[in-house]
This record gives C-alpha cells, structure tokens and sequence, in this order.
C-alpha cells in the first residue's frame, strides 16, 4: 500500500486526464491517484475507467452526482483518503497547470524536512506563470497581497491548487467546517492550517495556463474569494 495519494478533481477533461494519470504513475516514488470526477458529460470518467484495468489497486475514481465546486471534490477526496489510511495527500489540477515532476519536490519537504504542509507556489523566490498576460499576472499577484494584508497569513500563494498534506492535517482540520468551493477554499484549507499551528512550506513552481480543455474561473469564484478572505478574518459563518 502507497503511502502517497494524489487526488484530482476533473470535469470534463478528456483531453488531458489519460496522459496525466500516466506521467504521475512514470515518477519514481509510488503515487496513487484518486481522480474525482463532477460526472463529466465529456465521458472523463470513462477513459479513467479504462485505466484501471491497466493500472488496478493504484488508480481510483470517485464519480459525484453533478458539479459543486472544486472545494467540495476535495473534501470528497480528503475524507476518501483518511478512510484508506494514507499518510500523504496532495492536490493538483489535471490540466498541466501543475508540472507532476513536482510532486516530487513536494513530497520532500513534507517527509525529509518536516513540514506539514507543502505548497506548490508562482510567488516565492524562483516561481513563474507561463501563458498568462500581464493583467492577469498583476490582478493574480495583487490578489495575493490582499489575502496576507487581510488575514496577517505569511503564505504568498494562497489561493494555490498545488499542495501537500501530512495525514495529521487533514485529521486535525474539521473537514464539516470548511464553507467555500472556489478559490477561496484554497485560502481557507492554508489558513485554517496555519491557525492550528501547522507548518508550511512555499516550494517555487512554474504555473503553465492550460492547453487543452476550457477554464473553470468564473466571476462567482472569484467573489466568493473577495468577500470569503473578510469572513474568515471576522470568523463569519
């Protein structure tokens, strides 16, 4: 039994979500992938369902009724992990916005320096976003500003999708208690993480915008994150 999950949410990836599961099973340590599919109507769940013919007791799928939120795929996710007992749980997106060679980088500073928490972030010394115009690149930096300026948090890339958790994390974390599905999600899974007295380190990535397959962002999620950053600084249900 891997120690290692990694758990991506996906709707409507069928361009991408074979060629990921194959580079993350090609690194040399032994990750499992979970893959947490919005019941795509792209039939996503279906090539994953192939593969596991080919890739049996380390490729997983979990297929949700409908779409609700990416926050809401990883708590699926999360509680899933928990269950199986594994004692490394990461995140990532299924479109090669994230390098999976990453994953490796994480991995150590979570289990050889000892961080709880490792993210894979634009921000820090030596991190990058490819394929993004400069207004995007200012609005995304500034955004992460905000989150620090207004919840005093020293995490640069908080609204990162890109991240490790030690088991104990996600135990300590009241998974009921996590009230947002957007990028906002992101900010409060760190943030309250952080508030318990975890760890994190901020590991440089290069965030590459996606190829294939259309954008999730919408002007809800990212409201939701405007306005969640208050509540969570006012402890606002």
């Amino acid at each position: 039994m891997s120690e290692f999950l990694v758990i991506i949410p996906t709707y409507n990836e069928k361009e991408n979500v074979e060629k990921m599961i194959r580079k993350v099973f090609s690194l040399p340590e032994q990750f499992h992938i979970l893959i947490v599919d919005d019941n795509s109507p792209d039939g996503t769940a279906a090539i994953v369902q192939q593969l596991q013919s080919e890739f049996p007791d380390k490729l997983h799928l979990e297929v949700r009724n409908s779409k609700d939120g990416l926050g809401k795929a990883y708590i699926h996710g999360f509680r899933w992990a928990l269950k199986k007992n594994y004692q490394y749980i990461f995140e990532m997106d299924c479109d090669f916005s994230h390098n999976p060679d990453d994953l490796l980088r994480l991995l150590k500073a979570c289990r050889e320096e000892g961080f709880d928490v490792s993210v894979g972030s634009r921000y820090v010394k030596g991190g990058d976003v490819k394929n993004w115009d400069f207004k995007r690149i200012f609005l995304s930096y500034m955004a992460s500003w905000y989150v620090r300026f207004i919840l005093w948090f020293h995490v640069k890339d908080s609204t990162a999708g890109f991240v490790c958790y030690k088991r104990k994390v996600l135990e300590k974390l009241n998974l009921d208690e996590i009230r947002f599905k957007g990028y906002a999600f992101q900010i409060e899974m760190k943030y309250k993480a952080y508030r318990l007295g975890f760890s994190i380190k901020e590991i440089p990535i290069t965030f590459v915008d996606r190829l294939l397959g259309e954008s999730k962002m919408s002007f809800k999620i990212f409201n939701e994150a405007l306005w969640g950053v208050w509540q969570m600084r006012l402890g606002l249900k």
